[in-house]
């Protein structure tokens, strides 16, 4: 080996510290140990959002004003770009990712719009809001949510082509192969300043209820088992394909429970289960709930390694920002921290790259919603609903029950009773008096629930009407009644309890839960255990939702692929004037030992 300077000092250094041992003098420990070099890290951050339901603008179609509520909420991908655009700025572009967990294209008056008044399935039809918002807003892939189904598979496939990213489900497989039907994940690489690459994986899995939900759109087509089953399967591959980090995006809640008892075959809100029973996991971002978990941490039982969950706030609402410190360990990197935080869209202003991309398509759908369709009589508003039985919802049971007596007319089940089901999805519905546009028709039936009518008996009616009643806090006689907690005992949404027009009845709010139904009648006589009735019931409560008893099992009689929405605004035109006295009446009420609270 030629000597040269290096080579010489080192030598002479070398030989000098063997001089001093030999001595018996003790060498500075520089001399003969290295200082250990100091580990190489890196971080990084995924940002996520959910449930952003057709949200683009800070804008409510349904009252035609900007959004507001008790808690002064924004909403909408605009709101959501800033926020991005912020993290960007902090982390540095390459150094983030973006994601959604679902629920996309269904929502708003803008998302319907372009699924059924001007389609994007149409031959040279548009791109779709949601997707133009997205793409410029550089998202990174996104999961399925059950509501990207609403439409059917052709909107749904139409818009998956316009996305400049992957929409993920794992879960979502073909009915005859079985195999995915659309990318299970997507693996980005990030770039460190040393060299070696992050390889993160985002695996998407999607609601099993889609099965039931949108069964006439998906039935004999695609499948989905569980969340839990499947991530079981896909994780371990995404390590073996050498994933460094494992973030998996799911439209599914943490809550471990379902709202459908057994009618659905899997868990619904299995997100917490997931993290708990799948090992390799660093993170969750939760969909579905709508509700706000800014960091929820779950032990995995196999690994004992905590699993962070992250669930941003609906529509936009909110953004979620996972955090992650890596370190390079025995050649790989290895997750040393996850943090998680959610992000408030009403601090920051609108982006008006995202604003002025589709301002076009705004003022389309603003002067939808405003046409004038009829006019009303009377004010009718959904503000007392929750707790009387107001002319408004007597507006939805009318058309519901006279679309459903006319499909059924001249059948073999003509001369049975219709009676009708209605929840107060909205308490600031409103039918004004005078002109009535499409946007207070739509305001006053938010979902796109179709109509189906089910064979009932008297007996199942009562043990319905039992079970929609525990929406009621128990409250004593005597006790003072305030409405603001009167209702949604048990965390029960307003959409899961019904009225049903066409019976009489009181609900004795100072009994149990179970025995409140009082005087049940029909035409003024005691309701008759084993007379059959026609209920006209939404899809929803027909397949399931709410895990109302006996009417998924009941025979179906009648349905029809229009959505409730629609009925109501034709049946509006139809009449031209909509007067409430001639439906509107008291079929039920709230008591207290015979006496009315209200």
């Amino acid at each position: 080996m030629p000597l040269n300077r290096r080579t010489f000092l080192e030598s002479s250094v070398a030989v000098g510290a063997g001089a001093a041992l030999t001595a018996g003098v003790a060498a500075p420990a520089e001399a003969h140990e290295r200082r250990p070099k100091p580990a190489k890290r890196y971080s990084f951050t995924v940002m996520g959002t959910t449930d952003l339901h057709g949200n683009v603008f800070n804008w409510d179609y349904f009252t035609d004003k900007e959004f507001d509520d008790k808690a002064h909420n924004d909403i909408g991908l605009a709101k959501i770009s800033t926020l991005v655009d912020q993290v960007r700025a902090a982390k540095g572009r390459r150094n983030t990712l973006l994601i959604d967990a679902g629920d996309t294209i269904q929502g708003t008056q803008l998302s319907y719009y372009y699924a059924k008044v001007d389609p994007i399935t149409k031959a040279g039809g548009p791109v779709h809001p949601m997707a133009q918002a997205m793409n410029a807003i550089g998202y990174d892939a996104a999961a399925l949510g059950n509501h990207e189904f609403n439409y059917g598979i052709p909107v749904l496939r139409k818009f998956e082509e316009q996305c400049d990213f992957p929409l993920l489900g794992a879960n979502a497989l073909d009915a005859k192969t079985l195999r995915p039907a659309f990318p299970p994940y997507s693996m980005h690489r990030m770039c460190t300043p040393h060299g070696k690459d992050v390889k993160v994986a985002i695996l998407g899995l999607t609601n099993p209820g889609i099965a039931i939900w949108d069964k006439a759109n998906v039935s004999g087509k695609m499948v989905f088992p569980g969340l839990e089953e499947q991530a079981a399967k896909w994780v371990p591959k995404l390590r073996s394909m050498g994933a460094d980090v494992v973030v998996v995006s799911a439209h599914s809640g943490s809550s471990g429970t379902s709202s459908y008892g057994d009618q659905l075959p899997h868990i619904e809100n299995a997100a917490g289960l997931v993290a708990e029973q799948v090992p390799g996991i660093d993170a969750i971002l939760v969909g579905h709930a709508h509700t706000e978990i800014a960091e929820y941490r779950v032990k995995n039982k196999e690994t004992g390694k905590d699993v962070v969950l992250s669930e941003p706030l609906k529509w936009g609402q909110r953004l979620t920002t996972f955090d992650f410190d890596l370190v390079w360990e025995k050649g790989r990197w290895v997750v040393e921290k996850v943090a998680a935080q959610v992000l408030n869209s009403n601090a920051v202003a609108e982006d008006p790259e995202i604003t002025g991309l589709l301002a076009d398509e705004h003022r389309k759908v603003v002067d939808y919603v405003n046409q004038v369709i009829g006019t009303s009589t009377a004010v009718m508003t959904t503000a007392d609903a929750p707790w009387k039985d107001e002319p408004i919802i007597d507006l939805i049971n009318v058309v519901q029950a006279e679309t459903v007596k006319a499909a059924l007319a001249g059948g073999a089940h003509a001369a049975l009773p219709v009676l009708s089901q209605a929840s107060c999805f909205s308490r600031t519905a409103r039918i004004p008096a005078g002109a009535i546009s499409i946007k207070d028709a739509a305001g006053l039936y938010p979902f796109e629930n179709t109509l189906e009518a089910r064979l009932m008996t008297g007996a199942q009616l009562k043990e319905y009407l039992e079970y929609s009643a525990k929406y009621y806090v128990r409250t004593a006689a005597g006790a003072p009644v305030d409405t603001a907690k009167l209702t949604n005992a048990d965390g029960t949404p307003d959409y899961n309890y019904d009225a049903v027009s066409g019976l009489t009845y009181e609900i004795d709010i100072a009994k149990p839960a179970g025995q409140r139904i009082v005087g049940l009648s029909f035409e003024g006589r005691p309701l008759d255990p084993a007379a059959q009735f026609v209920l006209a019931v939404n899809n929803y409560r027909a397949s399931g939702g709410g895990a109302f008893p006996h009417v998924a099992n009941a025979q179906q009689l009648w349905a029809n692929s229009d959505e409730i929405r629609n009925t109501i605004i034709q049946w509006v035109k139809a009449k031209g004037t909509v007067d409430p006295g001639l439906f509107a009446s008291v079929d039920w009420k709230l008591t207290r030992d015979g006496v009315p609270v209200f």
